[in-house]
């Protein structure tokens, strides 16, 4: 298991885990929504991705900018929902499926467009209440006509007051996995009782060299031993829909 542990201050306590909160973009699904429809501009708005996720620049400075430019309509958006699905990581509905089976909350907390974003959500079997992202507007032709500026999602920082309110409402321990800056954010901001820095699909240095659990393997189900507790191991083994894949985890980081 590529896996690392590193030592920064950042609170980190072993499962059981009652909420588990995944990032979409390169962490449940191998791509960049934004890139994916940016088209005549993608070199352009993956640089501006890329800098944003690495923190390089705050994300507000690029949010606007970026869908001003695509100005994506309703069918491109759709299109992206399908494009993520087509995209989950391996091991992503195995993992979600045993965390659902075990009676743990998933949720999806993401800055992507909600539309795309909500059909990863149906696709994994989550209410759509567990999904979290930004609200974007179509005009009657399904043209492009704004997004939700008052989304938290679209600014740096901004995923720490959903999750607050999830602490709050006692989802806690809680864990979050992600790729990017934004989500080291709320590890950093909030005591989250694990997050994981996914560097599977896009490793994001700036990322995992600060989380206290890494893990770089192109397969989801290499969480599982970070995520599972001994107790939730042996409920998975008596699964006839969960054991075989289980069974061969390595043991749980002590």
């Amino acid at each position: 298991m590529d896996a690392q542990l590193n030592r920064d201050g950042l609170n980190d306590s072993p499962p059981p885990y009652r909420t588990v909160v995944f990032d979409c973009d390169s962490t449940l699904c191998a791509l960049e929504g934004i890139d994916e429809l940016a088209g005549g501009h993608a070199q352009a708005i993956a640089a501006l991705t890329a800098r944003a996720m690495s923190g390089e620049l705050p994300l507000e400075a690029v949010y606007r900018l970026r869908l001003e430019q695509i100005r994506p309509s309703r069918a491109a958006v759709e299109a992206l929902g399908e494009a993520y699905v087509r995209a989950l990581v391996p091991g992503a509905r195995e993992l979600v499926a045993a965390l659902r089976f075990l009676g743990k909350r998933v949720r999806i907390l993401s800055g992507g467009l909600a539309p795309a974003v909500e059909r990863v959500g149906v696709e994994l079997g989550l209410p759509a209440e567990h999904v979290t992202a930004v609200a974007i507007r179509f005009d009657e032709a399904g043209r492009y006509a704004g997004f939700d500026e008052s989304s938290p999602l679209a600014r740096s920082g901004g995923k720490c007051i959903p999750v607050r309110a999830w602490l709050d409402a006692g989802e806690d321990p809680l864990c979050l996995v992600g790729d990017g800056i934004t989500d080291l954010e709320v590890a950093q901001a909030l005591p989250l009782a694990r997050f994981i820095g996914y560097g599977g699909v896009a490793a994001r240095e700036a990322v995992l060299s600060r989380a206290r659990v890494a893990v770089r393997e192109p397969d989801l189900r290499a969480l599982a031993p970070w995520l599972l507790s001994a107790r939730d191991r042996r409920i998975l083994s008596r699964s006839k829909t969960h054991r075989d894949w289980t069974a061969s985890l390595p043991p749980s980081p002590s």
